[in-house]
């Protein structure tokens, strides 16, 4: 039996083979982890379908896959054995014969595959050498999305790339370890026949530099903030917010939260239901671009940037519109909680509509996030900060708090993100003594 990636989602096209918990000869029962994967969502275990014993691994650790993918064997008890055929075939001399009234039984012809295509006949002028080539030569090997995309990335031909993988297969490795190589070949016939010695004091090469290699997570981030700063043609704004009456609520009320659910209030979670209803009113913003429409999401569900051990990750805040201040601070809480321990599931990253980015935690003031893809905008939170501020025609010393918005100028123009800032702003100035979180 053979075992596939799964699929998790429309969104998810893609996993990295991170690290397999079983090897061949393992026994295993249904549902034991098999191995674990990384898409641009999550990282996660993929369980066994059944129970045998494993065979074979068809993809090795650090090899990014499509969805579908064939990635082990395993061999089970109800595994059916292919018929021996009771009868031997009829002489060359014998004409075809009827198979089963559908069909004709050809005999000395090549197999024909699903596209039609034939075994490879080679001419005799080719000479033997060639009627020796294995099949593997005689036919165009197959790539995963990130072996293609490194070599359409450098300009290179995968088939000119010998695969170190399982059967042959050419990893991301290789196709790296032949960029190095092509790259000192070059340096080589670039240098002059006669170099100069190097100073005995001179560094070698390498001294005052230090290579970290990347991690899935750090490759998977990279590759979506730069297909996102590619296609996206992002503007951003800045709105500044006077949140002084959230800060006297959220003091008055955090003791009361944890007593009753054992959670920590903080700013964030009056932010995340101003969003909330500012988007059901601007419903621009909670949308995504497809060339041909603008597809306006009918649930509002918020992501949450998290700086969790691994990098960076977007738990959802699910129907965000439909809860209290406080139902969003405990939904929030656990997601958060999950997200650094490493336990998000593939549910708990899956449908965001929006995501919000909490960067005042980490003392800045201003940013100019990039959009989650394909997301329509993405916005900061910067840190509260107390200065003097002019009301009317007096000074006073008041806590300011910065918004700064990025959005896809494709979907929206100014008008529309600025209604959007503006009503977070409103709401949040709003924020007052008697205001409730339930």
């Amino acid at each position: 039996m053979i075992i596939e990636l799964p699929q998790v989602g429309e969104s998810v096209t893609e996993g990295t083979i991170v690290q397999w918990l079983k090897q061949p000869g393992d026994s295993v029962e249904r549902y034991d982890p098999l191995v674990e994967v990384l898409t641009d969502k999550v990282s996660m275990e993929v369980p066994s379908p059944v129970a045998g014993v494993i065979t074979e691994l068809l993809a090795e650790e650090g090899q990014t896959l499509p969805m579908g993918a064939p990635i082990a064997s395993i061999r089970t008890a109800d595994t059916v054995k292919p018929p021996t055929p009771v009868e031997p075939p009829p002489p060359a001399s014998e004409p075809p014969q009827a198979a089963d009234r559908i069909g004709v039984l050809l005999k000395d012809v090549a197999p024909v595959g699903p596209t039609g295509s034939g075994n490879v006949v080679i001419p005799s002028s080719q000479g033997a050498a060639a009627s020796e080539a294995s099949p593997v030569s005689r036919r165009r090997r197959r790539y995963s999305p990130a072996v293609q995309r490194l070599a359409d990335e450098h300009g290179i031909d995968p088939e000119q790339v010998d695969g170190t993988g399982i059967n042959g297969r050419v990893t991301r490795k290789d196709v790296l370890a032949y960029i190095e190589a092509q790259a000192q070949t070059a340096e080589a016939q670039a240098a002059p026949v006669e170099a100069k010695p190097a100073p005995i004091s001179a560094q070698p090469d390498g001294a005052d530099e230090e290579r970290l290699p990347l991690s899935p997570v750090r490759r998977m981030i990279a590759a979506n903030m730069k297909r996102s700063a590619s296609e996206i043609p992002a503007v951003w704004s800045i709105t500044e917010v006077d949140v002084s009456g959230l800060v006297r609520r959220r003091e008055s009320l955090k003791d009361e939260l944890m007593r009753r659910d054992g959670v920590n209030l903080t700013y964030l979670h009056f932010v995340i239901k101003a969003v909330a209803e500012s988007l059901r009113e601007n419903p621009l913003l909670n949308s995504s671009w497809a060339d041909d429409a603008i597809i306006l999401k009918r649930r509002i569900n918020i992501g949450i940037a998290v700086a969790a051990p691994d990098g960076l990750v977007v738990p959802v805040l699910r129907d965000a519109d439909t809860l209290s201040i406080a139902g969003i601070a405990v939904r929030a809480a656990d997601l958060t909680a999950r997200a650094r321990q490493g336990k998000l599931g593939v549910e708990d990253v899956q449908s965001g509509t929006f995501t919000l980015n909490n960067t005042g935690a980490l003392g800045s003031i201003a940013s100019q996030p990039i959009i989650n893809h394909p997301q329509a905008a993405i916005l900061t939170t910067e840190a509260i900060v107390k200065r003097p501020v002019v009301i009317g025609d007096a000074i006073a010393i008041r806590s300011m708090m910065n918004l700064c918005l990025t959005f896809d100028h494709r979907i929206m123009d100014g008008a529309e993100a600025s209604a959007f800032t503006n009503a977070v702003k409103r709401r949040l100035e709003a924020i007052g003594d008697d205001t409730g979180i339930y």
